[in-house]
C-alpha cells in the first residue's frame, strides 16, 4: 500500500512561483510511476517515471512546471513558475505501477490560488 502526502500549496500571485512536495511511503517506488494531477477530474500536469526520471508534461505547463524526484527522501516536487491565475486549482500527486495503466493511488490534494 503505498501512502502520499502533499504539501506545499498555497496563495501566490501571478508571476510567482510555488514548489509541491509529494512524500511518498509503503512501498518501494523502483516500478512506479508518479504523476501531478489537478482539479476534481484529475487533469495530467506532469507525470515521471520514478526509476529513470524521465518526465512528460501536458502543453499547458510545458516551460512553465518542472516535476522531479528526491529518491533518498522518497518524495515528488512539482515546481511551478510564472504561475497564472488558470493554475489555480486543487493538485493531486498520484501513483501507479509502472505496467499499470491507471493511477491506483493519490494524495489528499493540496490547493494552490493563483491571484491576478
Amino acid at each position: 500500500q503505498v501512502q502520499l502526502v502533499e504539501s506545499g500549496g498555497g496563495l501566490v500571485q501571478a508571476g510567482g512561483s510555488l514548489r509541491l512536495s509529494c512524500a511518498v511511503s509503503g512501498s518501494s517506488l523502483e516500478h512506479y510511476v508518479m504523476g501531478w494531477f489537478r482539479h476534481e477530474d484529475r487533469e495530467f500536469v506532469a507525470v515521471i517515471n520514478w526509476s529513470q526520471g524521465t518526465t512528460n508534461y501536458a502543453d499547458s505547463v510545458k516551460g512553465r512546471f518542472t516535476i522531479s524526484r528526491d529518491k533518498a527522501k522518497s518524495t515528488v516536487y512539482l515546481e511551478m513558475n510564472r504561475l497564472k491565475p488558470e493554475d489555480t486549482a486543487v493538485y493531486y500527486c498520484a501513483a501507479r505501477n509502472f505496467g499499470s495503466r491507471d493511477y491506483d493511488y493519490w494524495g489528499q490534494g493540496t490547493q494552490i490560488t493563483v491571484s491576478s
